[in-house]
């Protein structure tokens, strides 16, 4: 029999989990500036975390940090589309006020 090594699973680097003794802290910052924001008049626009891979390449060049670097791109085994996790959000809100 092969002993096989388990390697102990660990959080994504630069990926913080936000702890319960921490999540009121966190929510007063976000409710403070979701309060601030809002008196100069911003709403919010929430976008999918998925968007058509085309949407980023097209947007931010083929040869941008981001599309070389930092997209995650995949092919929807269901229809076959090529989607990609949002490496930004600013080519999805434009996105979504043109449509």
């Amino acid at each position: 029999m092969s002993e096989q090594k388990k390697e102990k699973i660990v959080g994504v680097k630069g990926m913080n989990d936000i702890l319960p003794a921490d999540a009121p802290l966190w929510e007063l910052f976000e409710n403070t500036v979701h309060s601030v924001l809002k008196s100069y008049g911003f709403q919010q626009i929430r976008t999918p975390i998925v968007e058509p891979t085309a949407l980023f390449a097209r947007g931010l060049g083929e040869v941008t940090d981001i599309v070389e670097k930092e997209m995650y791109s995949f092919t929807d085994s269901m229809n076959g589309d090529n989607l990609t996790l949002r490496p930004e959000n600013t080519a999805g809100v434009v996105r979504a006020a043109l449509e």
